[in-house]
């Protein structure tokens, strides 16, 4: 008999999330004392809003934080769902509201209560890559479908149809705005294709973490279509709270106690300190559209730089703060081409291979949610290394 030698699993063997190797070799130069521009993950530059720490400062003062309910504190769910109501005029109540160890708890948890071993679940490519590394550690099979201009790089219930032919559908997952490209459904397309799901009995998640940065088009939640869909969305993007990894699902009521079983085990309860900072966040609007401004000025500054310097393939930047660029005049390996220009120029790129295994070597995902200056300074190093 061979002894196993205490190997690792199967299920571990997943691709690396290069976006995060890129940012820990940033990292390395950074401590040699370069100066590196951050555009390689989606990581708003500003603070938390003033309400978020105040609430967590008083929070602390009476020092005992514990554990709470596995769904999430009632104050939280209750503002989510006055939320819900004001920013989409959707009545959600707050039963159907859990919240969640950032937007990463909430995938693993939507997967983990909708599907069995060997579901397989749609994807569109590009797309981000922990999606198709946690349907493949928790033994589901991801169905990844190249998306492009034709249908405004969405998918479609003719993709759905043809991926079906292969075999059952159980699932879909669809990010609005998209990461990596920034693009948003329109409204009459996510329309149609939740109510392709609902009619052949697909699970529909809805990934809405970018909700809020929009810039143009209108930004609609699933739930305005059908309340059987999962909407997972996550305090880390508009609300500036990525480190306090606090998110939030709004599930079908026959998955709401599936969902709370299974993360009473996985997760017992989400930091409380982060729920009461969360639940102030939601109040600091005018604060967070300020924040957003900046984005926007960051994306007009790229839209029309990127272009001028060579880089004059983009896809749709209508929401979120990436940009996807076509880099193939340059380079036919991104993962090369996006280690040189760290390495030669200091501005740090994420490779489109993170988020498109066939197409992606062709691409590089810029983000923009760092400093004005920084973006400046970015495209003046870009500019140099590209002549």
């Amino acid at each position: 008999m061979t002894k196993n030698a205490f190997l690792p699993s199967a299920r571990s063997d997943v691709s690396p999330f290069i976006a995060m190797d890129v940012l820990s070799e940033a990292a390395k130069l950074e401590a040699t004392g370069r100066k590196i521009i951050h555009m390689e993950v989606g990581q708003p530059s500003a603070p938390a809003p003033k309400s978020a720490l105040a609430a967590a400062q008083e929070a602390l003062k009476h020092g005992r934080l514990g554990y709470t309910e596995a769904l999430g504190i009632r104050p939280l769910r209750e503002a989510l769902s006055t939320h819900y109501r004001k920013t989409y005029g959707v009545e959600v109540p707050a039963e159907r509201i859990m919240v969640t160890t950032g937007s990463s708890a909430g995938f693993n948890l939507a997967f983990l209560s909708a599907f069995d071993p060997g579901d397989r679940v749609v994807l569109t490519a590009p797309g981000y890559p922990a999606y198709r590394n946690i349907l493949k550690t928790l033994g589901l099979v991801p169905v990844e479908i190249e998306v492009g201009e034709d249908t405004r790089w969405s998918l479609t219930p003719e993709h759905l149809i043809e991926a079906q032919r292969e075999g059952p559908v159980k699932g879909v997952l669809v990010a609005s705005p998209a990461n990596p490209t920034g693009t948003m459904m329109a409204p009459e397309a996510l329309d149609a294709l939740l109510r392709f799901c609902e009619d052949e009995d697909i699970w529909f998640i809805s990934d809405e973490i970018y909700h809020g940065l929009d810039y143009t088009g209108e930004q609609v939640t699933a739930l305005k279509t059908t309340q059987k869909a999962i909407v997972i969305n996550s305090f880390s993007k508009y609300y500036c709270m990525t480190g306090w990894r606090i998110g939030w699902m709004v599930l079908p009521e026959q998955l709401v106690r599936p969902a709370e079983r299974i993360a009473q085990s996985l997760y017992i309860s989400p930091p409380e300190l982060s729920q009461i900072a969360a639940t102030a966040a939601l109040d600091a609007v005018q604060e967070l559209e300020g924040v957003k401004a900046g984005y926007s000025a960051n994306r007009s500054l790229l839209i029309e730089g990127l272009p001028k310097i060579g880089l004059d393939k983009l896809l749709p930047v209508d929401g979120a703060f990436y940009i996807y660029a076509d880099i193939s005049k340059f380079s036919a390996d991104s993962l090369d081409f996006a280690k040189r220009i760290l390495h030669e120029v200091g501005v740090a790129a994420t490779p489109g291979v993170d988020f498109d295994p066939v197409h992606g070597h062709e691409f590089l995902r810029f983000s923009f949610a760092g400093a004005h200056d920084d973006m400046q300074e970015a495209l003046t190093r870009l500019q140099g290394f590209l002549r």
